[in-house]
């Protein structure tokens, strides 16, 4: 089966995979982020209606991810085209940081956003505190960004 698969998939499928993963894996982190912060943020808000808009921002953070993810994808289904398999599996390879660290990375940033939130309830005028402890964990994800398109511009077309 393996041998199969390096001996008749084409290079296109291999990129054409990885561009699905990359935005796949860091989508899925990004719903499932925003989920955990957009439930504190109903509590929050069902207490209080004018917390709307600093709970609504720090529930949006963990979906930069999966925007991460989507320009992984789009640069790589750029190349897409008569590629061999090496090329191929070097795009699949370039999607991995930006989809595994999007995934783990929007997850914990969701929960940092939620406990964020629970700032924003007993003092909204200390809202960017929350925003900065979210951010860094925002930093991996860029870091996962950053090497996708590094390798992305590795890979010999």
């Amino acid at each position: 089966m393996i041998k199969y698969l390096f001996e008749n998939v084409s290079g296109d499928l291999w990129a054409l995979f990885g561009a699905g993963l990359a935005f796949f894996l860091s989508g899925i982190g990004s719903s499932i982020g925003v989920g955990i912060a957009g439930g504190a943020a109903a509590g929050v808000v069902a207490e209080d209606s004018d917390k709307f808009v600093p709970c609504m921002i720090l529930e949006a953070l963990p979906s930069t991810q999966a925007i991460y993810g989507f320009v992984v994808a789009f640069l790589i289904s750029g190349n897409i085209g008569g590629l061999n398999l090496e090329q191929g599996l070097g795009f699949l390879m370039a999607a991995l940081p930006a989809g595994i660290v999007g995934l783990v990375s929007a997850i914990y940033q969701g929960k940092v956003s939620a406990a964020s939130i629970g700032i924003v309830a007993r003092r909204s005028e200390d809202m960017v505190k929350g925003v900065i402890f979210a951010l860094m964990v925002e930093l991996f994800a860029i870091f996962g960004l950053l090497i996708s398109i590094i390798l992305i511009g590795q890979v010999p077309v």
